[in-house]
């Protein structure tokens, strides 16, 4: 096994092969978490053990040769035929530790050697990341003698399906990428996160670019398809053989596609160009100014500028997005001011709100900001009134028969579409209600499958309105889910039903807080088993990062993030009082008194 360090021109080696010249010492794939190493795979040698087949085969795994030649070099024929390494990724803490060898049997002669490990997740055929509760993983390969034209050779004939790989090879190997679809019915964007390859896929050749424009020709993936629409035809995808896609001098991207997208409209190839900007986004270190798509031709489909697409933004037409609210020691609604570089004097806004009207215990600002939502001191009573003109306090919106204030509303969330969500934690009545437009008459939101006996703790809704964010305890532990938003007939008193609810932070024992923080990212407060209280950002399909655990924090009750990546997390420390995080540096005190920090949303 042979590694180049692309940032140094270094030259390591691994047991498996030597240079001739440079810096040389042993090392394993599973311990290079640098995505600059690249790994190159190594045949095996003539009159190979079984120990190096199945140590070398492990390693040629970690490598991006083309269609894993070299790992198939490790296998018999017939079973090189049949291994698609493409078709699922199963990711485990570290690099899988072969066991020692055990004989097969009269009908199955060969040697079995166990593969050990600590499954973290799996990646399906995709692309999409999914967490398990970390588990054992055990599974056995099969070697069995070849005749080759040099003899007898050790070949592997019978092995776990894809690829097997450790945390940090996964993270060397691929990348974090949203694909872009609408949400059914509107012309909002939504993020689909899936992982492809950060240098050239293996087996299509293709370059990360072009990686993700096939992943998002190839449609939504299977948890987000039933409310997200593609602009593109079913069945169109790149033109053949097109494996690189590149920017031109002026920042533009051409896309040729297949005969399948050739008669589309004008209005639907730019909503098709949208999607690809989107996609592309976060991906190149060269941003797309344009797209333009191509027929099979080569003649032009359309041709849409990147700043055109930005009215399919979840968040389009929203407020500042940069101000940020909080409860002051008054219990009252109070105000910092975007792009507020030091720490001034909070104002309290206009109305019943900011008035000392009604003293608050959490509190959500309409995205627009307008208006806001407001639970009680005592949690009992949701009250809705607006922040920008001072008005009477009308009536409750919700309320909460609870025993005690544990046992009443959560704190509530506004969606995209100006919904405003909030659960009634009543062992004796729970639910989760969803107040329409902020005004109309509450409906209960049913979970389907159900709860299995948990409670709704939290809920945060993101800012597209079809995912939601849920912390749900059960044994007195609370744990983090999303769940697909479906919206049904709007006659029917249960018009929305949360479906297929999955783990987003199963690595955390117990979670604490969690916010929205953009179209595919949670910040989420939590504690691993028998660790201490953290900060991090956790994707929406519970993968993370080496990076993602932000500087320590004491004590935090609450956290926000706006919808705008670049702004300031704030969060509400029993210690610290009220306190941001800008990027590049630590925690910062705004308020020493103080609770509930919220963006609009």
């Amino acid at each position: 096994m042979t590694a180049l360090l692309g940032a140094s021109g270094v030259l390591l080696a691994g047991c498996a092969s030597m240079p001739d010249s440079g810096d040389v010492h042993a090392v394993k794939a599973s311990q290079r978490g640098d995505s600059q190493v690249r790994v190159y795979a190594v045949q095996p040698r003539k009159g190979a053990t079984p120990d190096e087949i199945v140590t070398g085969f492990l390693e040629a795994m970690t490598s991006d040769d083309s269609n894993f030649a070299t790992a198939r070099s490790y296998l018999t024929p017939e079973t090189s035929q049949k291994w698609r390494p493409e078709a699922s990724t199963t990711v485990l803490e570290a690099a899988p530790v072969p066991g020692s060898p055990v004989l097969g049997g009269r009908d199955h002669p060969g040697m079995n050697y166990p593969l050990f490990g600590r499954q973290i997740a799996t990646v399906d055929a995709q692309r999409a990341y999914q967490p398990v509760t970390p588990a054992d993983y055990r599974r056995t390969i099969h070697l069995s003698q070849q005749s080759g034209p040099d003899g007898k050779e050790w070949r592997i004939d019978s092995l776990p399906p894809g690829l097997l790989l450790g945390a940090s090879d996964f993270e060397r190997n691929y990348v974090s990428v949203n694909k872009y679809y609408f949400a059914s019915g509107r012309s909002v964007m939504v993020a689909d996160p899936v992982y492809i390859r950060q240098r050239q896929d293996p087996v299509t050749r293709q370059d990360p670019v072009t990686q993700a424009v096939s992943a998002l020709l190839e449609g939504p993936t299977n948890w987000l398809k039933p409310v997200v629409e593609s602009r593109f035809p079913t069945g169109t995808a790149l033109k053949d053989g097109t494996r690189s896609l590149s920017f031109d001098d002026g920042n533009g991207l051409k896309v040729p596609l297949n005969a399948k997208a050739s008669g589309v409209g004008r209005t639907q190839c730019t909503k098709m160009a949208a999607q690809i900007l989107f996609t592309l986004k976060d991906l190149s270190s060269a941003r797309a100014e344009q797209v333009e798509l191509q027929r099979s031709d080569g003649s032009q489909l359309c041709v849409l500028p990147a700043g055109q697409a930005e009215e399919y933004a979840p968040d389009h037409g929203s407020g500042a997005y940069d101000n940020q609210y909080f409860v002051d020691e008054k219990d009252r609604l109070a105000l910092l001011a975007a792009g507020t570089k030091e720490v001034g004097t909070p104002q309290n806004v206009p109305g019943p709100f900011g008035d000392g009207t009604l003293p608050m215990s959490t509190v959500a600002v309409a995205r627009d900001e307008r208006s806001a939502a407001a639970v009680s001191k005592d949690r009992s009573r949701l009250y809705v009134a607006s922040i920008a003109s001072g008005t009477e306090l009308d009536g409750p919106m919700v309320a909460s028969r609870g025993r005690s204030a544990d046992n009443r509303l959560s704190a509530p969330s506004w969606d995209g579409r100006g919904d405003l969500w909030v659960a009634d934690r009543d062992p004796a009545d729970p639910a989760l209600m969803r107040v329409p437009r902020g005004e109309e008459t509450p409906q209960d939101v049913r979970i389907v499958p159900g709860l299995d006996g948990a409670r709704i703790e939290g809920v945060k809704v993101s800012a597209d309105g079809v995912r939601v964010a849920l912390l749900l305890t059960k044994d007195g532990r609370t744990t983090l889910k999303i769940g697909r938003v479906e919206r049904h007939d709007p006659s029917d008193d249960l018009a929305v039903t949360i479906t297929e609810l999955r783990p987003a932070a199963p690595q955390l024992e117990t979670v604490t807080a969690v916010s929205w923080a953009g179209p595919s990212r949670l910040v989420v407060v939590g504690k691993e088993s028998g660790g201490v209280q953290q900060v991090r950002y956790i994707q929406t399909d519970g993968s993370t990062s080496p990076n993602a655990i932000l500087p320590g924090l004491n004590q935090v009750r609450a956290v926000a993030a706006s919808d705008d990546e670049s702004s300031p997390l704030i969060a509400y420390s029993e210690e610290d009082g009220i306190v941001r995080l800008p990027a590049g540096a630590n925690w910062q005190t705004l308020v020493k008194k103080g609770s509930s920090p919220v963006y609009p949303g």
